[in-house]
């Protein structure tokens, strides 16, 4: 029903930036909420920004004034530019969609490793 595909992690020294795109296909409604996980080896899985259908935004405290998640027009589309990099942000990013009835996140990507070095 749902297709979520990110793209753009990789390997960058800290302080570098990176930016993750999440191209959305199938049945995908302008009033879905979309955001990014990370999970670390070993860690829990948490929560990084999201986007919501009335255009809000929230930001772990651990990624505030680095990190801004954004959304084409069409609203199919999610990026994460990620900047001020530091090795704890070392992750595989999520991508994933949450209907607007929905409690939970209902749709996931593969994933994307960001690495990120010293």
């Amino acid at each position: 029903q749902v297709q979520l595909v990110e793209s753009g992690g990789g390997l960058v020294q800290a302080g570098g930036s990176l930016r993750l795109s999440c191209a959305g296909s199938g049945s995908i409604f302008t009033s879905d909420a979309m955001g990014w996980y990370r999970q670390a080896p070993g860690k829990q899985r948490e929560l990084v920004a999201a986007s919501t259908n009335d255009g809000t935004t929230n930001y772990a405290d651990s990624v505030k004034g680095r990190f801004t998640i954004s959304r084409d027009i069409a609203r199919r589309t999610v990026h994460l530019q990620m900047n001020s990099l530091k090795p704890e942000d070392t992750a595989v990013y999520y991508c994933a969609l949450r209907r607007l009835w929905s409690t939970s996140w209902d749709y996931w990507g593969q994933g994307t490793q960001v690495t990120v070095s010293s």
